[in-house]
């Protein structure tokens, strides 16, 4: 595949629209087929069109990896059920209601906002079967949007510590890189979308940024 960008809706915003795991990609229905094709091609998994909440915003209201789903306290039993051909999935209980902008997570381990009730994080590590830990990333709360975990690799935001970076090696047991996506932007989480396959990176992802986000995903040869 030459090129590894792309938009959903007309926004580089991949991981804000979109969610990916390694089974699938979700994405909002107004997404164009060329993104679509896109994506399906770069993540070598198929894509799904949904809504979560009456809303586009996917990435950030869904929170996933292959074995389930934890959504937004305010999703329908009718996108629920859309779902859950594709794994367990449960609503995010707690005030805090935006799941994928606080939920960090691959198919072995989550870091989740901190402010999460132990409510929250019993129901996180039940539906996606993973290890969970709270945590911050560049001391972002958001840890969804603050990094990318696939099962290869962590990207992570540049101001991320070094006790972070710890946290994060023991919890997922994987390499941390840092780096940027969208021309500078820090929130990698929030313009990546990517899985132990590929990943595709938004639209305004410069070269350099590129190779930063290949290397920190084990993507490099």
């Amino acid at each position: 595949m030459t090129d590894r960008r792309t938009q959903i809706a007309g926004n580089s915003l991949l991981g804000v629209f979109g969610r990916s795991t390694e089974a699938l990609v979700l994405v909002p229905p107004e997404t164009g087929e060329k993104s679509r094709q896109a994506l399906e091609l770069g993540l070598n998994v198929p894509v799904r069109s949904v809504f979560m909440a009456g809303s586009s915003v996917l990435g950030s209201l869904i929170g996933g990896n292959s074995n389930g789903f934890v959504v937004t306290s305010y999703a329908s039993d009718d996108e629920i059920r859309a779902l859950e051909a594709s794994g367990r999935v449960s609503r995010l209980p707690g005030k805090i209601s935006a799941a994928g902008n606080v939920i960090l997570a691959n198919d072995t381990a989550a870091l989740v906002h901190p402010g999460l009730t132990s409510r929250a994080v019993e129901q996180i590590s039940e539906t996606l079967g993973v290890d969970v830990r709270k945590g911050t990333i560049g001391g972002l709360r958001t840890v969804g949007m603050a990094a990318v975990a696939t099962n290869r690799g962590i990207l992570a935001h540049p101001r991320i510590s070094e006790a972070e970076i710890a946290v994060l090696e023991n919890l997922f047991s994987l390499p941390v890189d840092v780096g940027t996506v969208n021309f500078g932007s820090p929130l990698v989480g929030s313009g990546i979308l990517a899985n132990s396959h590929g990943y595709m990176a938004g639209a305004k992802t410069t070269g350099p940024e590129l190779g930063r986000i290949e290397s920190a995903l084990g993507f490099l040869a």
